[in-house]
């Protein structure tokens, strides 16, 4: 885990999460995976506009975190599964709220971002 000027002293754990979270493709991970186990090709369809690149390189990410099981089936041609762990299945619960928040204000925040950029 990277946390940058922080690795000589104890970091809060909302650092903690959103160094496990952070970035637009692992949220979305979680969100997919909350729904149960998927296979990768699985994940990228339902993830439109990720590259294998960065979806595998996210996936490795929560594995390592420990929130993300990769299971991997001895068949021919192999099966491979990616689905949460009960760490993963937890932390998901606490994102629920985030994304209710933004459900319920999804028109006025995105009225401010464009008036914003023009």
């Amino acid at each position: 885990m990277t946390t940058g000027s922080d690795t000589d002293h104890d970091v809060c754990g909302m650092t903690v999460a959103i160094d496990v979270v952070g970035g637009k493709w692992r949220l979305h991970l979680m969100w997919v995976l909350s729904e149960g186990p998927r296979r990768f090709g699985e994940i990228r369809r339902l993830l439109e506009g990720v590259s294998e690149k960065v979806l595998t390189e996210n996936l490795r990410h929560l594995e390592t975190s420990g929130v993300v099981h990769r299971e991997v089936y001895p068949e021919i041609p192999p099966r491979v599964e990616y689905s949460l762990t009960p760490l993963g299945a937890e932390l998901a619960v606490a994102l629920r709220p985030l994304e209710e928040w933004g459900d319920r204000h999804r028109g006025v925040l995105f009225t401010n971002l464009m008036s914003a950029a023009s």
